[in-house]
């Protein structure tokens, strides 16, 4: 899974890119049970009218409500409408054991107890008790995607509280939304816990969309040999993806020089596709 803060500061943005992926703030989960687009997905993603449903299912709701409350029927419900993000909840953004174990569950509700935590899933339930901005943002942003790239799967979108660990997870054709690391550059606890404010201006509300679309994207289409490529190849990597979620936005919320970089190529060359460009071997490219 992937989950990705992006910085106002270029040369930071992916210098601390590079240092969270190291530190698992960025997580990529390759499951055994793998979730097709049609077949196994909830009904809220079923076509209708011909047409998939995007928007953002509330899994959070219920994992607030058993976490505050203990309210057994709510983990019910986590355990039976949301098997794949509960797991995913304990055993790879908490690894507090196995969804398996029978224990687990005290564990889930006991971890939650802390009063930090109880107040950071109250604050997230207020900010985001509406998302219809969102999921207008999301519909828009995915139904361009599908158009620039053919095949592209639309994945199921969800939200969820965690313990300030993960902003985006990306899972199984899965995309989660953290909104413990989304309330606001001012939200006062996250300056207790030692955000920078390079990292403070990415933790708002409108980083929401674009964080979803630029991390699907590198899971489907990640770069080759990462780690040993250099920063200006890394650097444009990362344009390639964010010119791709501005132009599927229909709007420059990512403003780089490699950004720049990557406009100026697919205007000089209208032949390449999207698919073409994120198969691309950019470094050789774009200059």
């Amino acid at each position: 899974m992937y989950s990705k803060i992006f910085f106002s500061n270029f040369a930071l943005r992916l210098n601390l890119f590079l240092q969270l992926v190291r530190k698992f703030s960025i997580i990529i989960i390759l499951s055994t049970l793998f979730i097709s687009s049609c077949d196994l997905r909830p009904k809220l993603f079923k076509e209708e009218e011909g047409e998939p449903r995007i928007e953002v299912q509330r899994y959070d709701r219920l994992e607030s409500n058993y976490l505050t409350t203990g309210d057994f029927s709510a983990l019910q419900q986590m355990q039976t409408n949301y098997p794949m993000e509960t797991r995913t909840l304990i055993e790879n953004v908490l690894k507090i054991g196995s969804v398996n174990d029978s224990e687990t569950n005290k564990k889930l509700l006991s971890y939650f107890q802390d009063s930090t935590l109880q107040i950071i899933i109250g604050d997230a339930e207020a900010t985001y008790a509406n998302i219809d901005d969102i999921n207008r943002d999301l519909k828009l942003g995915m139904e361009n995607l599908c158009k620039m790239i053919p095949d592209l799967e639309i994945p199921k979108f969800y939200a969820s509280i965690g313990s300030l660990d993960h902003s985006i997870v990306v899972s199984d054709n899965s995309v989660g939304i953290f909104l413990d690391k989304y309330l606001g550059q001012n939200y006062p606890l996250y300056k207790k816990f030692g955000y920078t404010d390079q990292q403070l201006t990415t933790m708002n509300r409108d980083h929401i969309v674009p964080d979803c679309l630029s991390f699907y994207l590198i899971s489907l289409y990640p770069m080759e040999d990462f780690e040993n490529a250099t920063q200006e190849e890394r650097d444009k990597y990362m344009g390639k993806i964010m010119w791709i979620c501005n132009s599927a936005l229909n709007r420059k919320f990512f403003r780089t020089a490699f950004v720049d970089m990557v406009e100026r190529y697919m205007h000089k060359h209208p032949n390449v596709t999207v698919v073409d460009l994120l198969k691309m071997n950019e470094h050789q490219a774009f200059k």
